[in-house]
């Protein structure tokens, strides 16, 4: 695989260069987000997304720096706008000569004339702070560089239209502060070699196009605060930084030789797995403190815009953390998960105006155990599982009893029932207004797949710890014995939900194969095959499985629209791409063939190429091409690559990939 180098016939076609989007981030919920072609086309790009309540309260600060160079006598901006009027003004995307990432560093090549001008972005670890660096590469007389920051202070959700809103913009040393309104925290952008002069004038009528195909509003405002100028000789370089911290590293040079090594240290943790997908990781990665561990960790779901989920991080955990050599990553998200279980149930969701956790899913508290399994299988951390026994067994009792939305075991065979009217507990979620579209009350196959392995791994945790086990291996047993309802003998695979109010859905879904990936199955050997053909026969493609099979009359092969639209398609043939996860471990599962395994995922690593550059989207359409949508970058389809290319054979894998002092580079 190559590396991920953009040359000029790509960086030049506005198509190409918009459509890829690169990322960096903070490890605190801070980040920043963009195109190749330096142009905006949603409202979560920006160079400072500062996480102001970490892991959330994400706030659009820095928007983005306007530079444009005059060298002999030529005059370039480096920079592209799109109007509401759909024009391109200006069209600064012509000059760039190449675009490479440098480990997480989006790297521009700017060609004017017989001058080459590089630049690059990339945070600071633990804080909200962006730097911004350019450096003169080549060139026979100096180069002025001149730059418009354009700020904001807004939700990373919204939008923002200028009209009445003063700002106040003052000159510090080496740059300006801005104080967006009473209360607001303030914020500055510096730069200690430049001229700057502070205005105070907004530039409206930013057009989002990406944010036009989603149906959402697509006009955008951004407030001229001050211009930068700078004349650089060959070889200097000169770097902007914009924070809302109050004493942030003004040492450029320092700044990006301590970004450098924070990643090369993560690379030297996972030596066995490919670089990109390590460090993409990483980015998921973000502290949430807590009374018992203030540096405790998290899981972002995606970028641009989730937060930290129950479902996802514990799904993510074990590639995101034990694949890359992090297991102390894996103890501190299981420690901090644990203080917020209630009535037997993880949160689905931490809201981001920091409100209580909503406790609305089945399967984040079942995905729990199958995390503390994994974390327990790599570490033998007996003291840590004896730490977390108890809260286990509080949350087996509460399913068994029962909880929240009817979540509750049923005692005539031993299966989870889960659901109400209104609420969708699952993984798939969506829901518009009252309308859940996969409405899947009764006993959904993968969640008792889950409730089987979590009874499995009670029992062999009990017995880790010297605690009896029988209570737990007579449930599995019963649960074992009722699974055999979901057996579909006409149609030779699972039921996706048995005893809903309109009785058995027979849909074919890709949940069945959890009953196939999962360390525990309840599954026979026969059984299991037949449940990996079928799913590859009409549900696999290059990038994923899809949510429901095209046969299907509910089938909707392409996702996009509004939103009712696009969450009408969410699960009704979309594309995700985690599941080529629990499909490959599957389908080695039975067919014991590592080779085959690892051809699922080439298509996959092809991809970090694509879209989010470095990363694996949330989803794709379910009709080819299969075009990425959704986030660019989703914490469990990085994750779940991955654990199972760890799982294939790390030591093979890593014959394939290359390390160099200036780039991490796939051969």
């Amino acid at each position: 695989m190559e590396a991920i180098i953009l040359k000029r016939s790509s960086c030049d076609n506005l198509a190409i260069a918009e459509s890829k989007e690169w990322l960096v981030t903070n490890g605190i919920g801070g980040y920043a987000a963009g195109t190749v072609a330096n142009l905006l086309t949603r409202r979560y790009h920006g160079l400072l997304i500062a996480a102001l309540q970490p892991p959330l309260g994400r706030t659009l600060l820095l928007a983005r720096l306007d530079e444009t160079v005059l060298y002999a006598s030529h005059q370039a901006p480096l920079f592209s706008n799109r109007w509401s009027d759909g024009s391109i003004a200006p069209d600064g995307y012509i000059h760039i000569e190449q675009f490479h990432l440098e480990g997480t560093i989006p790297t521009w090549t700017f060609a004017i004339s017989d001058a080459l001008l590089e630049k690059r972005i990339w945070m600071q670890p633990g804080a909200n702070t962006t730097y911004i660096q350019y450096r003169l590469i080549r060139a026979t007389s100096p180069l002025s560089l001149a730059a418009k920051a354009l700020v904001n202070y807004r939700d990373h959700h919204s939008s923002t239209r200028g009209d009445g809103w003063n700002m106040q913009i003052e000159k510090v040393e080496q740059g300006l502060r801005i104080h967006a309104f009473a209360g607001a925290m303030p914020y500055q952008i510096l730069c200690d070699q430049a001229a700057v002069e502070h205005g105070h004038e907004w530039y409206r009528n930013f057009e989002l196009s990406v944010e036009r195909y989603r149906g959402l509003v697509s006009i955008d405002d951004h407030l001229l605060a001050g211009n930068f100028q700078i004349n650089l000789e060959v070889g200097q370089s000169v770097t902007f930084i914009a924070s809302s911290e109050n004493n942030p590293i003004l040492d450029g040079d320092k700044a990006y030789s301590d970004r450098r090594s924070y990643e090369n240290n993560l690379l030297a943790l996972a030596p066995a797995v490919p670089p990109q997908l390590c460090l993409a990781a990483d980015q998921f990665i973000a502290r949430r403190s807590s009374l018992i561990d203030p540096v405790g960790k998290t899981i972002l779901a995606g970028y641009p815009w989730f937060g930290d989920w129950g479902r996802d991080t514990m799904i993510s955990l074990p590639g995101l953390t034990l694949a890359t050599g992090r297991p102390e990553i894996a103890r501190s998200i299981l420690r901090t998960y644990s203080q917020y279980v209630n009535q037997g149930m993880l949160p689905n969701r931490f809201p981001d105006a920091g409100d209580l956790p909503e406790y609305n899913t089945v399967d984040a508290t079942l995905w729990y155990f199958e995390a503390v399994r994994a974390y327990f299988a790599k570490t033998n951390d007996l003291p840590f599982l004896e730490e977390l026994y108890p809260i286990l067994v509080d949350i087996i009792e509460w399913h068994i009893r029962g909880t929240r939305y009817q979540i509750h075991m049923d005692p005539s065979d031993g299966l989870l029932y889960a659901g109400e009217d209104g609420v969708q507990l699952t993984w798939m979620d969506a829901k518009i207004g009252d309308w859940v579209v996969t409405p899947r009350i009764g006993k959904p196959v993968e969640i008792n797949a889950l409730w089987y392995n979590a009874l499995s791994s009670m029992a062999d945790f009990a017995r880790q710890i010297g605690k009896g086990s029988d209570q737990y291996d007579q449930l599995a047993i019963r649960v074992k014995s009722g699974f055999v309802k979901f057996w579909n003998k006409v149609d030779g695979y699972l039921f996706d939900v048995i005893d809903s109010p309109t009785g058995v859905d027979g849909s074919l879904r890709p949940n069945q194969l959890f009953a196939v990936s999962l360390t525990h199955s309840p599954l026979d050997p026969g059984q299991q095959k037949a449940v990996v053909d079928i799913c590859a026969r009409h549900l696999l493609t290059s990038h994923g499985l899809r949510s429901l099979s095209p046969q299907d009359a509910g089938y909707i092969g392409h996702y996009g629209g509004d939103m009712r639209q696009r969450d009408a398609a969410y699960h009704q043939g979309t594309v995700w791409g985690w599941l080529i996860g629990p499909f490959v471990s599957a389908h080695l599962r039975v067919y014991h063939d590592e080779n085959t395994a690892r051809s699922f995922l080439t298509p996959l690593l092809n991809h970090l190429s694509d879209h989010g550059l470095g990363s694996v989207a949330e989803i794709f359409d379910g009709a080819p091409p299969f075009t990425p949508r959704g986030c660019f970058a989703q914490a469990w389809s990085v994750a779940e690559m991955l654990r199972v290319l760890s799982n294939i054979d790390g030591d093979h894998l890593r014959e394939g990939f290359v390390l160099t002092p200036n780039s991490y580079l796939l051969k």
